[in-house]
């Protein structure tokens, strides 16, 4: 018997869940998902830029947790806790947030991935991010950035603009 012959000899009409029991259930579920607040929708982007840098010197001001704000617009201030934790201010859309900016995997010179959560008493605000390094030749690097956030505005524009200042800042020197 294949699988529709299957789930066409069930009986799918007998019973309906107990509407009560539903009614709760997602009530639940959208508390937990919205902590009581608006439901937080997760936007992602992703964009590429070659940078004019050795790889391994890439990877490194990526490490360098403190110096975001000079390129990602979004933070504002960022202070090493320890060796994987970071507390930081961003602010979107005008309104100032505090985070954990958490280091969540690290492959030298070839990928770095990281995590944000407010710590402003908003939890379903959450940012993730993941970048990537590829050598290319004549000394030059492919950056490829990956980000996902629930703090809402244009993501893909934020991407690209992040890359595009990062290249400023590596390339000026």
């Amino acid at each position: 018997m294949d699988g529709t012959a299957f789930y066409q000899n069930m009986n799918m009409c007998g019973s309906m869940p107990n509407q009560s029991t539903s009614a709760k259930a997602a009530a639940r579920n959208e508390q937990m998902q919205t902590n009581g607040n608006k439901l937080r929708v997760m936007d992602a982007a992703e964009g590429s830029i070659a940078v004019k840098a050795p790889v391994a010197a890439i990877y490194k001001r990526w490490l360098e947790f403190e110096e975001y704000p000079k390129f990602i617009t979004a933070i504002k201030q960022v202070r090493k806790l320890d060796s994987n934790h970071f507390s930081a201010l961003l602010s979107f859309n005008g309104k100032p947030h505090e985070a954990l900016l958490e280091i969540m995997l690290r492959v030298p010179e070839r990928k770095l991935a990281w995590r944000t959560i407010a710590a402003d008493g908003a939890p379903h605000h959450l940012a993730a991010g993941v970048v990537y390094f590829a050598a290319h030749p004549n000394q030059s690097t492919c950056i490829t950035l990956k980000l996902t956030s629930s703090f809402g505005g244009a993501v893909s524009h934020r991407v690209d603009q992040y890359l595009h200042n990062f290249k400023r800042l590596v390339e000026a020197g």
